[in-house]
């Protein structure tokens, strides 16, 4: 699907051409996909017979991070198997698995046999810990690489424990799209000498890295009692008289003399000043007037004030809010609403991706297209190496 070119033509998006070989995982691994595919490129997503078990209550009703990718189904275990991901290497230009250290080398198709069938494959590993270094096997989940990291420590507000910023930081933000990032730079490199690599992507790693601008400065306080995490009164959540919320990113002098001029409070030096030791205080009034109107009420009044003044939006109410809605920012996946691709690439539209696919829907397809004859199928088939739908 293509893009508006500025000068008229049509633009193919940026990964077009581009050949992804996904062993299906863990949802990084996945999200990390579906960003190759979101770019353009051919996703082939080797599905394993039983998915990983998920509780009930956690199933999402639609795969919306298989969007855009086709899907081959493949007993890794079985005999064979690594025969057939080697030949699908051959025909890709990344690879991309979320196995704890040894395992892909278990199933024979780590490292050195793939890039020996395929001297130019990138070849990325998302995994909690890293590839080396003694947690590198131990088991863990989000909160574990971000505990960690150091990042864990300083989200939540004073006096209270720590609190998860749900999966975002570790899985997606420091894993997947570093993933992605060091997949991409991995691919030029290859392109122009011909080898390639491998590329270790530790979420731990990348949640560290995400807290880079932090270590430009001295240790803080406790959380909850600094600049960017809920201590400043200017960089703040407010409770409005419905219940509702109002965001304020008032960081910049002007931002913060508009928003207490709309408020009516900036007669004082003490709220022109905004010195650290009057937080608390100011806090407390600001809480205190944003009580006694609505969130909508809020919004009416901050119409077009450079304030830095948001609402906090529910999810159901994104596809409804005026900026969203103009710039198409939500579709729908198999008929479940979910974000756009991103980011965009010239005037056109976000692309509609393909609905994601059944595990095992595009078995036969996948390796014809590798070149495969019926006979040879239908015998993977029989034997239970692959499977379709």
């Amino acid at each position: 699907m293509g893009s508006d070119d500025p000068d008229g033509g049509s633009r193919p998006r940026p990964l077009t051409g581009v050949r992804v070989l996904e062993l299906a995982a863990m949802g990084p691994v996945s999200f990390a996909a579906m960003m190759f595919a979101d770019l353009g490129a051919s996703v082939v997503r080797v599905d394993r017979p039983m998915g990983p078990a998920v509780p009930e209550e956690a199933r999402s009703r639609a795969d919306v991070l298989g969007r855009g990718k086709v899907s081959l189904g493949l007993d890794l275990r079985a005999k064979g198997a690594s025969d057939v991901v080697l030949d699908l290497v051959a025909e890709s230009e990344i690879l991309i698995e979320g196995f704890r250290p040894g395992v892909a080398e278990r199933l024979g198709i780590g490292p050195e046999p793939c890039l020996t069938r395929n001297p130019a494959l990138v070849y990325v590993r998302l995994t909690g810990y890293g590839q080396d270094g003694p947690m590198a096997t131990e088991v863990g989940h989000d909160i574990n690489f971000i505990a960690v990291s150091g990042v864990l420590d300083a989200v939540g507000r004073k006096g209270q424990k720590p609190t998860p910023p749900l999966n975002l930081v570790g899985d997606y933000g420091g894993g997947a799209m570093l993933a992605v990032v060091g997949a991409l730079a991995a691919v030029v490199e290859a392109r122009r000498s011909g080898r390639g690599q491998v590329v270790d992507a530790s979420m731990c790693d990348g949640a560290m890295l995400l807290m880079s601008a932090s270590y430009a400065f001295e240790p803080g306080g406790p959380r909850g009692t600094n600049l960017l995490d809920s201590g400043a009164p200017f960089y703040e959540v407010y409770e409005t008289a419905d219940h509702r919320h109002i965001a304020v990113g008032a960081l910049l002098d002007k931002f913060w003399l508009a928003l207490v001029t709309t408020l009516g409070l900036s007669e004082s030096d003490k709220w022109r000043e905004r010195r650290e030791a009057d937080w608390p205080f100011l806090k407390r009034e600001l809480a205190a007037v944003f009580a006694t109107k609505t969130q909508a009420e809020w919004l009416e009044e901050f119409a077009g004030v450079p304030a830095c003044v948001t609402p906090v939006l529910r999810r159901d109410e994104l596809a409804m809010y005026p900026h969203h809605a103009a710039r198409n920012a939500l579709i729908q996946v198999d008929g479940v609403e979910a974000p756009a691709p991103a980011p965009r690439f010239g005037s056109a539209a976000p692309p509609r991706p393909e609905r994601p696919p059944l595990r095992g829907e595009h078995t036969v397809d996948v390796l014809r297209g590798i070149g495969y004859s019926q006979s040879r199928i239908e015998g993977l088939l029989a034997n239970r190496t692959v499977f379709r739908t």
